[in-house]
């Protein structure tokens, strides 16, 4: 019985198998049987010297159509390709290219490589060069799998590819399958204009709404594309995200995984998806026993399972991890280290993998293992590596620096983006740290290389003419490098293509600017005058990023309450889609400019909103989940205090007394400095106290108490705090507030904040919003707040005990009723 369906993709056996009796093909007919690849290998063998073109093609066909069709860990590759009679058929393959019709060339090329021909092997390049040649004559779904190959084969930017985009965009129009236009777009992607990768978009847009929605592929590469374009276009990426959503019941481990990958890389925390996915893995865990398929459910569900699960999938990976490959143990190494695995016997087992494979590995996997397994605290040396690795070596406990390194390293900085500067400037950072004639002074060495690294930063600021490239290397540039050598060039740069602001970009550089702290306000304001002009061009999520400098860095634009209407209302008519955790950040951000918008409110302070939001912050990352609950409990905080007609609960209470638990209640040497002089200014120390604790969880620097003749009150030695020698802060009695007595009529509470360099922008003395917002909260609680910057109290003219004194005396009776 012919096996026909083992090799559906195969266009010339079916047609010589039922060409009649006349033509009958005995070879084909003998291929047509086969049940599996040592069939076929045996076929080829008896008949070499009858084999034609089309024979050739369709057992090559037929063998990988037989691997496709097994499982990954059952698949057969490595006995195929060792066996002699393959070798046959590439000799075969090679003589005969001239013989292929264009759809068997790429078909030809597609296999071989799918069978793990080296793409260096004279038959793959052979392929290729035939393919070249005949490039702009293929129909589109071979041109689209001749993209695959190269880009297979790391040609991304070759001439062939080029060429491919260039009749990518010729024919765009004409494309109507979506599959065969994603697989294009994702292979060339690294090639596209900004104009072509518009119109690839459109064209996309167009094919979700005409393609059948269960084939969830053609999404997750479109996806796959906007990833490797850097390009977050968030009407496309929710579309994609919809039908993909639709399938979480159908989809398994492995691309589940991929999907969240996808999504993590872009900051795309989809709540509905993620609810879906961790419901769809839980029910995939009984399932998922063997190495290939465990390592992808522990990988998509470890970071966002519960305690109870988590020790579940560890007990499993302890189980398996003999049996894990090089690939697999990486994989779960990255995923301990993402959910801070304790578990010492599985981290040693995953260790051992490791090393084991250690000749397997790639430089950059090595880095990635180190990374993981030092974060994990878990000691290894891999020095016949190291040498390779810039990054990782900063993070190893290596006294010195061999010199080949340093050359190396100079020699390619020319070379690197922004980015990639800023990662060297931080290795050598630690470099310069390690090494123990540091304790002497920095050496030359390094003194060079410093050097270097601010010429090549520099340099290419002066030089860069687009923005959208310079933000996206800014992106994510922090320390203290980037801070003290780049960040205002960065500014200068910025402020160079202020022209090309527009509301495509404008989210990016609003983020830009909260993220380092730096007030420029010729920035702002044209950030301000885009928004308002192009709101509605402007995604709705992405109003938060839009108003998130306005708020973090207190600044008012001109026609500031425009700006805030126009955007609050397009939240207001797209609150139902926003994601639950983007909802609180953007309402916190609001309350910190003291807005408060009553639907917005409404929104979040209801209990299906509330539960909607415990559940998603279960799949979130840790960091991200804490960040979120506290943002929540101090935009309850302030709308109890500034919003009380909306009568919404405290119910943060247990929260923060949990809080409190884990903080270390310590008190900085220049807080125990003003201790001492408020002691001295108010006639005895215990007319203040120190580190207490408000109604509503607000620390207060320090507290005291005027009369109405503006003379302090002593608090009593129960309700006094003393702080011990460590800096560490004792109460005798007094918690939260508990006993704030009344105050004798007349009498005013004054708060004493001491604000330090994070309570303002990091160029300018202007105060920050959340250290407004707190001197609003502590009044409306009934304190005259008196605010110390630190730039004050440590100037040149309050040097010595007296000045100290005189500016506090000044500060605490200035200004009182």
């Amino acid at each position: 019985m012919f096996r026909l369906r083992a090799v559906t993709g195969s266009r010339y056996l079916r047609r010589f198998l039922h060409g009649g009796a006349a033509n009958r093909d005995h070879v084909l007919e003998q291929l047509g049987i086969c049940s599996g690849e040592d069939q076929v290998l045996e076929v080829v063998g008896k008949n070499k010297a009858k084999l034609t073109v089309y024979h050739v093609g369709c057992a090559m066909g037929m063998l990988w159509q037989f691997q496709k069709e097994k499982p990954q860990m059952l698949r057969t590759v490595e006995f195929i390709k060792s066996h002699p009679e393959f070798l046959t058929l590439r000799v075969l393959a090679e003589n005969k290219i001239e013989l292929m019709d264009d759809v068997m060339l790429v078909d030809m090329l597609y296999n071989v490589l799918r069978l793990n021909v080296e793409p260096y092997d004279s038959l793959a390049q052979q392929l290729v060069s035939e393919a070249w040649l005949r490039l702009y004559r293929f129909p589109m779904p071979s041109l689209s799998k001749f993209a695959v190959c190269l880009s297979d084969q790391h040609l991304q930017h070759s001439p062939p590819m080029g060429q491919i985009t260039d009749i990518l965009n010729q024919k765009l129009s004409s494309i109507d399958d979506a599959r065969i236009l994603t697989t294009l777009m994702i292979s060339v992607s690294s090639l596209v204009s900004p104009h072509l990768r518009d119109k690839l978009i459109n064209k996309a847009d167009h094919l979700l709404d005409t393609m059948d929605p269960s084939h969830y592929n053609n999404p997750r590469r479109m996806v796959q594309f906007l990833r490797n374009i850097k390009y977050s276009y968030r009407p496309l990426l929710e579309k994609c995200n919809h039908i993909l959503l639709r399938n979480v019941p159908h989809l398994d481990a492995e691309n589940i995984s991929i999907i969240m990958g996808l999504y993590q890389s872009m900051q795309f925390n989809n709540c509905d998806f993620r609810l879906a996915a961790k419901q769809r893995l839980m029910e995939l865990v009984d399932s998922s026993a063997d190495p290939f398929s465990f390592t992808k459910l522990f990988v998509a569900l470890g970071p966002m399972a519960g305690e109870d699960t988590k020790e579940r999938l560890e007990s499993t990976a302890l189980l398996l991890a003999e049996e894990f490959n090089a690939q697999q143990a990486l994989a779960v190494a990255e995923t301990l280290e993402e959910i801070q695995c304790r578990n010492l016997n599985l981290i040693q087992k995953i260790a051992s993998v490791v090393h084991k494979n250690l000749h397997v590995y790639k430089p950059m996997e090595i880095a990635r293992i180190t990374q993981a397994l030092i974060l994990l605290h878990y000691q290894i040396i891999l020095c016949p590596l190291m040498t390779m690795l810039t990054r990782v070596l900063s993070m190893l406990p290596s006294p010195r620096l061999d010199e080949g390194v340093i050359s190396r390293v100079e020699a390619v900085l020319p070379q690197c983006n922004l980015n990639d500067l800023n990662t060297f400037a931080m290795a050598v950072a630690k470099w310069v740290r390690n090494d123990p004639s540091y304790r002497h002074n920095t050496p030359s060495k390094y003194v060079r290389l410093l050097q270097t690294l601010n010429r090549c930063g520099r340099e290419r600021l002066r030089k860069a003419d687009r923005l959208d490239l310079v933000l996206e290397e800014l992106k994510y540039m922090s320390g203290e490098w980037f801070e003290e050598m780049l960040l205002e060039d960065s500014m200068v740069t910025l402020q160079r293509l202020e022209d090309q602001i527009s509301w495509t970009n404008v989210p990016e550089m609003a983020l830009f600017l909260t993220r380092t702290n730096h007030l420029c306000t010729p920035l702002m304001d044209r950030i301000a005058s885009v928004a308002m002009e192009h709101i509605n061009k402007i995604h709705y999520s992405a109003t938060y990023a839009t108003l998130l400098p306005f708020a973090v860095l207190n600044y008012d634009p001109p026609r500031v309450d425009e700006l805030f209407d126009i955007c609050i209302q397009r939240v207001i008519t797209q609150i139902s889609s926003f994601d639950p955790h983007l909802l609180v950040l953007l309402a916190y951000a609001l309350a910190v400019a003291d807005c408060f918008p009553e639907d917005l409110v409404r929104e979040i302070f209801n209990v299906n909103f509330l539960a909607k939001l415990d559940s998603q912050l279960e799949t979130l990352p840790d960091a991200l989940n804490k960040r979120i609950r506290l943002r929540l409990m101090e935009l309850n905080r302030a709308v109890c205090l500034e919003c009380p007609e909306s009568q919404v609960p405290w119910f943060h209470e247990r929260y923060c007394l949990q809080l409190q638990k884990k903080g270390d209640g310590s008190v900085s040497p220049v807080q125990q400095q003003i201790h001492k002089m408020l002691g001295e200014v108010l006639g005895g120390i215990n007319c203040a106290r120190v580190a207490l604790l408000t109604t509503y969880f607000y620390t207060v620097d320090f507290e005291c108490v005027l009369d109405r003749h503006h003379k302090a009150v002593a608090y009593s030695e129960q309700s006094q705090l003393q702080i011990s020698e460590d800096g560490k802060v004792r109460w005798g009695s007094d918690s939260v507030g508990k006993d704030r007595s009344e105050v004798p009529p007349g009498a005013q509470r004054v708060a004493v904040d001491f604000l330090d360099s994070k309570s303002f922008c990091k160029n300018s003395r202007h105060m920050k919003g959340e250290a407004m917002m707190r001197k609003r909260h502590l009044e409306i609680l009934g304190y005259h707040v008196v605010q110390i910057p630190h730039f004050e109290w440590n100037s040149m003219e309050l040097s010595t005990q007296d000045a100290w004194k005189e500016y506090l005396r000044k500060k605490i009776f200035t200004g009182l009723p």
